[in-house]
């Protein structure tokens, strides 16, 4: 951090305290050189990856539409999807890439689900994948079965 007095870049920081609901930090410090005090903040700067949707558009990464599409999935079911939901945001923010596809989510929400819930899972299946007719709801009711079955 550079003095604003005198530009040195060595300054010791004096005392921090979170500030904007532990937000933020402030820090006095004194500058090494000239022995000035200042005032720095520092703010955490949230990571935002952009989502490549199946039809080639972009938007920027929204927790809430995964909720959105849990919620309907795990409709009456014993499943928490806010917390589905969290671990999903968790695993695609620390992955740290820039751009991630809305397949890439659904399939990391479908593996979670799998673990959890079958009933859910099938019913985010249904939508993420597509289903366009009953053969091919069945045709992952018989690969969710075989997994179960150990096959």
């Amino acid at each position: 951090m550079k003095c604003p007095y005198c530009a040195n870049s060595d300054s010791k920081v004096i005392d921090s305290r979170p500030v904007e609901e532990n937000n933020s930090i402030r820090r006095r410090r004194e500058c090494l050189e000239c022995h000035a005090r200042f005032t720095t903040y520092e703010i955490v700067d949230v990571f935002q990856p952009v989502v490549l949707k199946k039809d080639g558009s972009k938007e920027l990464f929204d927790k809430n539409k995964i909720l959105s599409g849990l919620l309907k999935a795990c409709e009456k079911r014993p499943v928490n999807a806010e917390a589905v939901a969290d671990e999903v945001e968790s695993e695609i923010i620390n992955s740290l890439k820039r751009e991630i596809t809305s397949v890439a989510i659904g399939d990391m929400v479908m593996m979670k689900l799998k673990a959890i819930d079958d009933v859910a899972y099938v019913r985010f299946a249904s939508v993420h994948r597509e289903f366009k007719d009953i053969d091919t709801f069945m045709q992952e009711l018989a690969k969710l079965k075989n997994v179960k079955d150990g096959e």
